[in-house]
């Protein structure tokens, strides 16, 4: 089965359970095992970081036949923590697998740059960014960013086996103007991720808005060996995780 998940990750220690850590699988788990009257292991499309949120994580279980996706889903929500909410629940083939059989993953990172994005209602979600910004520069370096390419300049190093090359596909990179002049939202879609990758991309394009680097450097750093050069990434309080795409083979039914 695969469940779709909304979370606030600012409660959470990440996605991947820990010991003595509260985390997003861990809440998952503890509360299957209740429902379930065993352990459930819960498998995610992707390890979201401390403090990164989520619209459409999706999860894959293995649960007792008595249970149907719609039963579930309430049976979940009756007793999940208020941050954590299971938004539609799905059959799916038994080959069905969160993580490997994804073909595409989809983030926003959310800007906000007039005076109200310090609110308190909007600074939990979004990176406050008030001076002037360079907006064709951001659209210039989005655009750079589409096809294939290797990512080590924009990877936390380490976190990928030595014989990975860290190349994505990248199929949308944008950035899209909210009415009002009130910020701006980077989509990115692609078929894999890299730890932090989403963070040093905007924070990488975030300084060539900013004036503090050329927009030259966002082609430059495609083609470099490692992050040495790279931005600070942004902050994980206003990326999202917003869709996981499977192929529509996979699924018995929709819940």
């Amino acid at each position: 089965m695969q469940l779709v998940l909304h979370y606030d990750g600012a409660g959470f220690s990440g996605w991947q359970r820990q010991p003595d850590q509260r985390t997003v699988q861990g809440e998952l788990e503890r509360v299957l095992h209740r429902l379930c009257n065993q352990p459930v292991a819960v498998q995610g499309a992707g390890r979201t970081d401390a403090g990164v949120h989520a619209r459409g994580q999706a999860a894959g279980i293995t649960v007792p036949r008595k249970w149907e996706p719609d039963a579930l889903r309430r049976a979940l929500n009756a007793l999940l923590p208020r941050d954590l909410w299971v938004a539609a629940a799905h059959e799916m083939h038994p080959d069905f697998h969160a993580r490997y059989r994804a073909v595409s993953r989809r983030y926003r990172y959310r800007i906000g740059t007039d005076d109200e994005a310090r609110s308190p209602f909007r600074r939990p979600y979004e990176w406050a960014l008030t001076g002037a910004l360079d907006v064709a520069a951001m659209h210039a370096g989005a655009t750079a960013l589409h096809g294939r390419h290797a990512f080590r300049a924009f990877a936390v190093r380490g976190t990928a086996p030595d014989t990975d090359e860290h190349e994505c596909t990248i199929h949308r990179a944008e950035w899209i103007e909210r009415p009002g002049g009130t910020g701006l939202d980077f989509i990115i879609e692609g078929d894999r991720f890299l730890h932090h990758m989403v963070r040093f991309l905007v924070g990488t394009l975030a300084d060539v808005a900013r004036g503090r680097r050329p927009l030259a450097d966002v082609a430059r750093l495609l083609a470099a060996a490692d992050n040495n050069e790279t931005s600070t990434p942004a902050p994980a309080h206003g990326l999202f995780l917003e869709h996981v795409e499977y192929p529509s083979a996979l699924y018995i039914s929709r819940a």
